[in-house]
């Protein structure tokens, strides 16, 4: 059930294009209201390099961020983030605490994979 108590199709379902890829760079983001890093991950040759922010701060440095597989929506039209354009949705979800930890496949696998 959705948030709304209500079942959704398989066809709603496939709307959301989650793929992986390969963060290729990550940097602090200190124009962000909240603490975030700025990420370029690579979703393979079909879709290419897209930029996104996460506030993923309390679990992750730029530098641990490098080379990681990440799960992430593909199909959201960009998104405004202060001065910063984000391109995607990294997923994630929530510690005990509250903090984010990124979702991500346990074995490598190709970039740009849809989950399914």
């Amino acid at each position: 059930m959705d948030e709304t108590g209500s079942d959704i199709t398989f066809d709603d379902f496939m709307k959301v294009d989650i793929r992986v890829g390969t963060v290729l760079r990550a940097e602090a983001f200190p124009e962000a209201r909240k603490p975030a890093i700025k990420l370029w991950i690579d979703f393979g040759p079909e879709i290419g390099e897209r930029k996104t922010s996460a506030q993923i701060t309390v679990h992750y440095t730029p530098e641990t961020l490098i080379g990681r597989q990440v799960m992430a929506v593909v199909n959201f039209p960009p998104r405004q983030i202060g001065p910063f354009m984000s391109e995607v949705l990294v997923l994630g979800t929530s510690d005990d605490a509250g903090a984010i930890v990124l979702l991500s496949p346990d074995h490598s696998v190709p970039d740009g994979g849809r989950m399914h």
